[in-house]
């Protein structure tokens, strides 16, 4: 099971779903033209289809790919400033810990994305993606977490024991914002705090704003499941900055519209990683070249790059993006301040 992207492996087998008999999608609304009656799709060109993943395997097998990381990514990380961390959070940054997973500190709040602290991105301990690199914050040693967004539901962006312990070590108080249909996931849990929203909508915790976004996915964590709940990426708005972050996506236009209608911003995190092949991977995951289209889409004052160097999921070697990424910036003429990359672990001051 070495470097097969479980929410990728899940979705040729959904196919399966379509003659399943599935359910209606109780959030219906024929209005939405992202809505369908058995769960939701990307308007427009971007429907992603899982056909083509028994010929990527196939390939990946024949061209002996992926390729290993180099040994570059001993020095992924650094130690993190677990002070800085625990103090007031009166001062905006961004700490990455690793894949999608940061923790923002905005409007005086602590904000995880997509927490991920397992060794494993898969529904099982024993097969799927393993981490090359450990969180660059233990779960343990987080401080107070105040709100968790969630882009959508593959193994390698909502996380089970992640949002056990987060739940338990929050006493009970911590908040989630999810897209549609992830709510009956979480009651499963017995979790009760936590807020489901369609594209556009938002809710507000203590003077932060949090809006989903459309972006160009999908999602599964079954076999019979594909596209019964929602995606997005999510527009965070406090009183001293504004902040995106995308979750997956392949390029599409709606960051032009996110960026006229909730843009410009001080600060976003945009995958860079998860790319290769490009002809199976760009309906769903961008590339560097197209995240600096992104960043410029939603008129993005500094970004950085994440879902990079911490699963296997695609063709490219785990430290390839960032090489990619810098020679994407000198081809843009973006300079290195404007799109950078961080060190697991590492902190950076995101006030504009």
């Amino acid at each position: 099971m070495r470097g097969r992207p479980v929410g990728l492996m899940l979705g040729p087998l959904a196919l399966l779903g379509r003659c399943a008999g599935l359910k209606d999608n109780p959030y219906y609304d024929p209005s939405r033209p992202h809505h369908t009656p058995t769960g939701f799709r990307n308007p427009g060109p971007g429907e992603i289809k899982p056909e083509g993943f028994w010929r990527w395997q196939r390939e990946r097998r024949l061209n002996g790919v992926p390729k290993p990381p180099g040994a570059a990514h001993r020095d992924w990380r650094v130690t993190p400033d677990l002070a800085l961390l625990h103090a007031s959070a009166g001062n905006p940054s961004v700490t990455w810990i690793g894949h999608a997973t940061l923790l923002l500190r905005l409007g005086g709040l602590n904000v995880l994305t997509d927490p991920h602290f397992s060794e494993r991105a898969s529904p099982v301990s024993f097969a799927g993606p393993r981490r090359y690199q450990p969180p660059g914050v233990a779960l343990a040693e987080l401080p107070e977490i105040h709100a968790v967004v969630i882009s959508h539901n593959h193994y390698d962006h909502l996380d089970v024991d992640s949002v056990r312990q987060l739940h338990r070590q929050s006493g009970g108080t911590l908040r989630f914002s999810v897209p549609l249909g992830l709510k009956p996931w979480f009651a499963r849990l017995g979790i009760d705090t936590v807020t489901e929203l369609d594209w556009w909508e938002h809710v507000e915790l203590g003077g932060v704003r949090f809006t989903l976004t459309p972006v160009q996915h999908w999602s599964a964590r079954s076999l019979f499941d594909r596209n019964r709940t929602l995606w997005g990426g999510w527009a965070i708005r406090a009183p001293e900055l504004n902040v995106f972050f995308s979750g997956d996506t392949g390029y599409s236009p709606d960051f032009q519209e996110i960026g006229r209608r909730l843009g410009p911003f001080d600060f976003a995190a945009l995958p860079i990683g998860a790319y290769a092949p490009r002809w199976f991977m760009r309906a769903q995951h961008v590339d560097p070249a197209e995240a600096l289209k992104m960043h410029r889409d939603i008129r993005s004052l500094r970004s950085l790059g994440v879902h990079w160097g911490t699963f296997e999921m695609s063709d490219e070697s785990l430290d390839d993006p960032p090489r990619e990424l810098a020679a994407a910036r000198r081809e843009a003429g973006v300079d290195e301040a404007a799109f950078f990359v961080l060190r697991i672990g590492e902190t950076r001051s995101i006030l504009p």
